[in-house]
């Protein structure tokens, strides 16, 4: 916790206006555009990729809405969303979202999908990281929760190196395929976080 105030405070206000920049070693945050249509549809038709709320088949209409969706929640406070890009060529490799549990945002939600080619590369503990020293440093969050498959291995893996705590396993809690799977309840405490703190303000890049 001791590197905790080194994380500069961004302002609600200033957050719901525009998603800053969250800029890392390898990876860089941005809110996605229309631009990323077409990443974003290929990334999201990966047969295990998180819906992020579309709930018909995978679609650039279906995606443009979530694109849509994802700004007018931030507006409105109820969460953000980023796209994952790779900081040496900008290319999209995954998206994760936040989503508030509560009215103040001291409980929620994140989600994440990373492209198949990319997985195990480091790239999904940079973006956690950055990610939720902003959720934990600039927005108040007390307490982050995340909803895994059981059989997803990689992804239960690298929340136990974020330091999250397996809860329990939510039984037949997701559709999938037209069948229903479980899936391991996930949570992150603020005073939990210690050593993966990393300035998460608004950056330059």
């Amino acid at each position: 916790m001791a590197n905790e105030t080194t994380i500069p405070a961004i302002p609600a206000t200033t957050w719901r206006a525009e998603l800053p920049l969250l800029a890392g070693r390898t990876v860089v945050l941005r809110e996605p555009t229309s631009h990323d249509l077409t990443p974003l549809l290929e990334l999201l038709s990966n047969a295990d990729a998180s819906r992020f709320g579309i709930e018909e088949p995978i679609s650039e209409f279906g995606v443009q809405q979530m694109i849509d969706r994802a700004a007018r929640d931030r507006e409105m406070g109820l969460g953000f969303t980023y796209a994952m890009t790779l900081a040496s060529a900008l290319t999209v490799v995954g998206l994760v979202q936040v989503r508030q549990l509560d009215p103040v945002f001291e409980a929620a939600e994140i989600d994440c999908t990373i492209g198949p080619a990319w997985r195990g590369t480091g790239v999904f503990l940079e973006s956690a990281r950055l990610v939720g020293s902003f959720v934990f440093g600039s927005l108040g969050t007390h307490r982050l929760e995340a909803r895994v498959l059981l059989q997803n291995g990689r992804a239960n893996g690298a929340l136990r190196k974020l330091g999250a705590v397996e809860e329990g396993v939510l039984r037949r809690s997701l559709r999938r395929g037209g069948a229903y799977v479980d899936q391991v309840l996930w949570s992150i405490l603020k005073e939990d976080w210690g050593g993966h703190w990393v300035a998460a303000g608004p950056r330059v890049h």
